[in-house]
């Protein structure tokens, strides 16, 4: 019986003919363009990519607010808050308190502690608000409450 059962499936299955592969052996030559591109004298790629320091400071937030644990719809409160603070401006100097940049952190060298580029790099300074904020106030939206309720935050 088990010889008739092996007899019948080799007869049911045709003979499968062997695939060809994809590898170089079907290709005659290679392709010079492709060769070109992919060669080091070809300079580097153009990613379209963009340093987020060198983007507008409202979309670096937008960016960062994930990394804090904030959803998008926190963005429209921290954009009333820093408009309100620095416009957000990151040299914005507060000459009577000394509260410096976008977060108007005071003092502005509180913001040594996200990098040493406080000063100048909006990237470290809503790196440093949004941390800021997140730690006193729990979300954007409850700091702005704040700032509406006594006029700082």
């Amino acid at each position: 019986m088990v010889n008739e059962l092996a007899a019948l499936a080799a007869a049911a299955s045709p003979e499968r003919t062997p695939s060809l592969s994809r590898s170089a052996d079907r290709r005659d030559e290679e392709d010079p363009l492709k060769v070109a591109a992919l060669s080091d004298d070809a300079g580097p790629a153009d990613s379209g990519a963009q340093r987020l320091s060198q983007s507008d400071p409202r979309d670096i937030a937008r960016a960062l607010l994930g990394d804090f644990g904030f959803s998008a719809d926190q963005f429209g409160c921290l954009d009333s808050l820093y408009m309100r603070e620095s416009g957000w401006n990151p040299y914005a100097d507060n000459p009577t308190s000394s509260a410096y940049g976008i977060p108007q952190a005071l003092p502005g060298s509180k913001m040594s502690s996200a990098g040493a580029d406080w000063a100048t790099n909006p990237v470290t300074q809503i790196r440093w608000g949004l941390g800021y904020i997140r730690d006193r106030y729990g979300s954007p939206c409850s700091a702005w409450g704040h700032s509406e309720s006594v006029g700082w935050y």
